[in-house]
C-alpha cells in the first residue's frame, strides 16, 4: 500500500534497468571472470564428495534419491552454513543408498535410486542424468560456474524445447523462457507487465521438457538474477552479487514431486484458520470507527458473506505502529468487541518503521534494548516512511524478534485478530534505491552482515516475528499474518499478496499467472487485490475480478486512498446480486477448499495450480497461462476482457462437466463457452466428488449442515466404457474428505476426521461408499447429502446400508427428512439424504 508518487514511466524504466543488470551479471567476459577450473576429489563420505582446486572448493551432497545439494566457493573453506529458507538439515534426511565411483581418473559418478550425478573434474562441471542415462540438466560446456570478484554465476545448458516456471512473484507470462529476472524485494506501486523485481522473490524454478520436470533452488539471499536465454539462446544462467554458489537440484520427473520435495526442504504452508480463507474486505483506509461499523453493517444487512475487515494506516496515532488514533477510534476495544459479535475478524496493518519519537514507547524500548538496525558507525539507521523519520527492528536477531513478539502479543490481546505486514521490503521513502543503504549492518546470527545480504529476507523475518507474537497471545489458535515481502520458505509464517496492482483488465489477467507462479514456488496462500489497488475498478471489471478472485487461495478486495468505493455493493443492485452470488460460491465450496489447503499443508501442492502440474505431457496445457485448476477437480477459465460474454476454453484429457449446466465435454479439446456477466466459465473434472456446505455469512456462523458431496460420475457408454477414451476402464473414483475445528492446533494431536468416499457408476446405476471416520474430531449432528449430477434416467430405487429409502415428495420435503431421496428430472440430479453417523455408509442407486 503506497501513495501515487513517481509513477510516470516506472514500468518501462524498471524493465530497462533489469535488462542492464542481467546483461552485466550474465555475460561472461574474457579476462574478467575466474572460472572454477580444474579440481581434485577427496575421499567420499557415505553421501558426498568434495573437490578442491586452485580456485574452487565444491561439495556435492545427496540428501535424498531425487535431491542433491551443490555448494561451491572460490575460498579455501566454506562460510557458515546457515539458511533462512531451509528447515530440513542434512542430518534430518533418511539415509539414502548412494554409490560414489571413479571413472579411473578424477571424475566421479554419484548414483542413487533415481539420479546419476556425473562430476567432471577438468574443467569442473556437474551433470544430472536419470537412471536410464538420459541427460536432465548440466553445466554448459563453455560456461559452468565462475566468479567476478564477489559475484558468482552458473551457466547451464538450455535445450530448445525446455520451459521454465516459478521464481515466486513475477509479472508477465507463466513461462520464463526468453526473459530475465532480478531477485531484490522492491516496493513497486503501480507496477506493470514489464516491472521487475517486485515485492517477493523466490529463487526456485522448475525446468520442464517433454513432460519431465526438475527443479533448482538457488539459496542465496544477495541480489540475484536469472537469464533464461536472453543473453545466449542456447543456455540459461543464474547468479548473485555475493555469497556462494549454493543450489539444490530436484528430480521429478513429475512436477508435483518436485514441488513436494522442494517444500519438504523449505517448509510448507501450515493449515490456515478457516476464517482466513473466507472473503476479506479492505481499503486504504476505513476510518473513523463509524465508517468501519457502516461497512460491517452493510455486509450483514445485505447478506454478503465476509469474515474479516482490514484497517489501514489511518487507524494509528501519527502512523505509530501499535497505537490507536483516539479521535478517529475513541473506543477501539468496544469497536472490536462489536465486530466480533457480528462475526468479523479484524486485521490491522503493522509496518516495520518505528517512529523516531523519544516519547513513543516502542521507540524507547527499541533504543533501550539495542533492537534497531545500525549504520557501520554504530548509530541507529533512520529512514523516512509513513511516520517520518523512523528506526527499523533488526529481525535477524532472535531476541529482537522476541521483543517484537511482545508488542504483537499485547496488540492481539487488545482484540485484534490478525496482522498485515506492509512496507517490509524494506521500503524507505525519498531515496533512489527505495530501501536502506547497502552498508547498513544487521546482526545476522553474529555475522554482522550488510543490507545487501539481508535485504531479501527482511520481510520474511518480520512476518516470522509477527507470527510468533500472535502465538504468544493465542498459543492454540492458528495465526493469520499477511506480508508484502518474503523469501523462500516464507509460507511457514504468512500469507502473501501481489502488492499494489492497478484497476485494469491487464492486471486482472496478470494476477492469474502471477499467483500460479507463487504457488509453484511454495507461496500457496496468495492473492491479488480484487478490483485492483491503484485507480479504482469499473463496475464490470470489479464483477469479473471478483468472479476470478473467489478462486484465489487468499481472497481480499482492496483499493487505494481517494479511489471510489470498492465494496461488493458499490456498483448498483444488479451487480451487487452477481457479486453476492460469487462470494456465496466460495462459501459453498469451503469444505472443498479446506481439503485443498490440507493437501497443501502435507504436500506443498498449491490450491491454485497451473495446468502443467497435472498435465505436464500436454503441450497445450503447459501453454495455459490464464486458466487454472482450483484444487484437484475444478478448472477455472476467467473472463479477462471488457464486455466479453463468451470465448474459448481448453479442457485437458478426460471428461469435464460445465459447473453451471452439467453439460459434458471430452478433452483434450478447446470448447466454446458462454460467459454472461453473472457467470465465470467453470468446469468439473469427470469423476470428481466435491464437498460443499450451506451458505453462511461468516465461517463461524453455523456448523456444516448438511455436508453435501457433489458427485460428477464418469458415466459408461452403452458399450460399458466411459464417455472419454482416456478414462476407459477407470469409472470408479474417490476422494478423501478432511475436517477439523478450523481454529486450533488440536488436529496435530488427532482431533480431526478423515473419511474416504468412492463412487462407481455403471449402466445399472451408481454405488457410493463412505468409510467410517478416522480421528477423534466429532462435528455437531448433521445430515449427509449425496448430489449426483447428470443422472440420465429416473432411479428405480435407492438403498442405504441395505435399507430401502423412500422418495421424498419434493426437494423441500427432502430437506426436512432424516433419510430419503429425490430426483429432479429437469436438472438431471439425484439427491440422497442420510444422517451423518460417522460410520461406514453404502448407497446404491438403481436406474434399471
Amino acid at each position: 500500500m503506497r501513495d501515487n508518487r513517481n509513477l510516470a514511466g516506472r514500468s518501462a524504466i524498471s524493465a530497462s534497468l533489469v535488462l542492464v543488470i542481467i546483461l552485466a551479471l550474465s555475460r561472461p567476459a574474457a579476462g574478467q571472470l575466474q572460472a572454477a577450473g580444474a579440481a581434485t576429489p577427496g575421499p567420499p563420505t557415505s553421501n558426498s564428495v568434495t573437490f578442491r582446486g586452485p580456485h574452487l572448493l565444491a561439495t556435492i551432497m545427496v540428501l535424498a534419491p531425487d535431491l542433491v545439494r551443490v555448494r561451491m566457493t572460490p575460498a579455501a573453506q566454506f562460510g557458515p552454513d546457515h539458511s533462512w529458507a531451509v528447515i530440513k538439515q542434512p542430518t534430518d534426511w533418511p539415509k539414502a543408498t548412494v554409490e560414489i565411483k571413479s571413472d579411473g581418473g578424477n571424475d566421479r559418478i554419484i548414483s542413487t535410486g533415481e539420479l546419476e550425478v556425473r562430476v567432471k573434474s577438468n574443467p569442473f562441471r556437474v551433470q544430472f542424468y536419470d537412471r536410464d542415462g538420459h541427460l536432465i540438466s548440466k553445466d554448459d560446456d563453455a560456461g559452468g560456474v565462475a566468479w567476478e570478484g564477489s559475484r558468482v554465476r552458473d551457466w547451464r545448458w538450455m535445450p530448445p524445447d525446455e520451459h521454465y516456471f516459478g521464481l515466486g512473484e513475477k509479472a508477465g507470462p507463466l513461462d520464463r523462457r526468453g526473459h530475465t529476472y532480478v531477485m531484490w524485494n522492491t516496493d513497486q506501486y503501480g507496477w506493470g507487465a514489464n516491472t521487475d523485481p517486485l515485492y517477493e522473490d523466490i529463487p526456485f524454478f522448475m525446468g520442464l521438457n517433454a513432460g519431465r520436470a526438475y527443479g533448482i533452488f538457488f539459496d542465496n539471499t544477495y541480489r540475484s538474477s536469472f537469464d533464461f536465454g536472453v543473453t545466449t539462446p542456447d543456455r540459461y544462467s543464474f547468479g548473485a552479487e555475493g555469497g556462494e554458489m549454493n543450489y539444490y537440484f530436484f528430480w521429478g520427473p513429475d512436477p508435483k514431486k518436485v514441488i513436494n520435495r522442494y517444500t519438504e526442504l523449505v517448509g510448507r504452508l501450515p493449515m490456515p484458520p478457516m476464517w482466513a480463507i473466507g472473503y476479506h474486505q479492505c481499503r486504504y483506509s476505513y476510518y473513523p470507527d463509524r465508517m468501519v461499523r457502516f461497512i460491517a453493517d452493510n455486509f450483514r444487512e445485505r447478506h454478503i458473506p465476509c469474515d474479516a475487515i482490514f484497517l489501514d494506516i489511518h487507524y494509528m496515532d501519527g502512523y505509530r505502529i501499535f497505537t490507536w488514533n483516539k479521535s478517529r477510534f475513541p473506543d477501539p476495544s468496544g469497536l472490536l468487541q462489536d465486530l466480533h459479535q457480528q462475526g468479523f475478524h479484524v486485521v490491522t496493518i503493522v509496518d516495520p518503521g518505528v517512529k523516531a519519537d523519544p516519547n513513543y514507547f516502542a521507540y524507547q524500548q527499541g533504543l533501550a534494548g539495542n533492537d534497531f538496525v545500525k549504520m557501520p558507525d554504530g548509530k541507529v539507521f533512520i529512514g523516512n516512511v509513513w511516520p517520518g523519520p523512523s528506526a527499523f527492528p533488526d529481525f535477524t536477531w532472535g531476541r529482537v524478534r522476541d521483543w517484537w513478539g511482545t508488542l504483537v502479543k499485547a496488540w492481539i490481546q487488545g482484540g485484534v485478530d490478525g496482522v498485515w505486514n506492509d512496507m517490509n521490503e524494506p521500503s524507505v521513502f525519498n531515496v533512489p534505491s527505495k530501501t536502506m543503504p547497502d552498508d547498513v549492518v544487521f546482526y545476522d546470527n553474529g555475522l554482522q552482515s550488510p543490507e545487501t545480504k539481508i535485504h531479501n529476507v527482511y520481510g520474511m523475518q518480520m512476518s516470522r516475528a509477527t507470527h510468533d507474537g500472535i502465538l504468544m497471545a493465542k498459543p492454540n489458535e492458528r495465526p493469520l499474518v499477511i506480508t508484502r515481502a518474503t523469501y523462500a520458505g516464507g509460507q511457514r509464517y504468512s500469507a502473501v499478496w501481489t502488492g499494489d496492482n492497478s484497476s485494469t483488465w491487464d492486471h486482472l489477467g496478470m494476477s492469474v499467472p502471477e499467483i500460479m507462479s507463487m504457488g509453484m514456488s511454495g507461496l500457496a496462500l496468495a492473492g491479488a487485490d480484487i478490483g485492483g489497488f491503484a485507480g479504482g475498478a469499473s463496475p464490470e471489471l470489479y464483477t469479473r475480478w471478483l468472479e476470478t478472485g473467489v478462486f484465489y487461495p487468499y481472497c481480499r478486495t482492496h483499493v487505494e486512498y481517494g479511489a471510489p468505493s470498492q465494496e461488493p455493493w458499490s456498483y448498483g443492485n444488479k451487480l451487487e446480486a452477481i457479486n453476492r452470488k460469487s462470494i456465496e460460491l466460495r462459501y459453498r465450496l469451503l469444505p472443498y477448499l479446506y481439503d485443498a489447503f490440507h493437501e497443501t499443508s502435507e504436500t506443498g501442492i498449491p490450491v491454485m495450480r497451473a495446468l502443467l502440474l497435472d498435465y505436464p505431457d500436454d503441450p497445450r496445457a503447459v501453454d495455459q497461462s490464464y486458466e487454472f485448476l482450483f484444487g484437484d477437480d475444478l478448472l477455472v477459465a476467467p473472463v479477462m476482457k471488457d464486455s466479453e460474454r463468451g470465448g474459448e476454453a481448453y479442457l485437458p484429457k478426460g471428461a469435464w462437466y460445465d459447473f453451471w449446466t452439467d453439460r459434458r465435454y471430452s478433452g483434450s479439446a478447446s470448447v466454446e463457452v458462454s460467459a454472461p456477466l453473472d457467470r465465470i466459465p467453470l468446469f468439473v473434472r469427470g469423476g470428481a466428488i466435491i464437498p460443499t456446505r450451506q451458505v453462511v455469512q461468516y465461517t463461524g456462523e453455523a456448523p456444516i449442515d448438511p455436508l453435501t458431496f457433489e458427485i460428477y460420475p464418469n458415466w459408461p457408454d452403452s458399450a460399458g466404457s466411459t464417455s472419454s477414451s482416456a478414462d476407459a476402464g477407470a469409472a470408479t473414483s474417490s476422494r478423501e474428505y478432511y475436517e477439523d475445528d478450523g481454529i486450533s492446533f488440536d488436529f496435530q494431536h488427532g482431533a480431526s476426521l478423515t473419511e474416504k468416499i468412492t463412487e462407481t457408476p455403471s449402466r445399472e446405476g451408481i454405488d457410493l461408499s463412505l468409510t467410517a471416520r478416522e480421528g477423534s474430531y466429532s462435528p455437531p449432528a448433521r445430515s449427509l447429502v449425496f448430489k449426483i449430477h447428470a443422472e440420465r434416467e429416473t432411479p428405480t430405487s435407492v438403498t442405504a446400508n441395505g435399507e430401502t429409502l423412500q422418495p421424498a415428495a419434493s426437494l423441500d420435503a427432502l430437506d426436512k427428512a432424516a433419510s430419503a431421496w429425490a430426483y429432479d428430472p429437469a436438472a438431471n440430479l439425484v439427491f440422497v439424504r442420510t444422517p451423518d453417523s460417522g460410520q461406514a455408509t453404502a448407497i446404491h442407486i438403481a436406474i434399471r
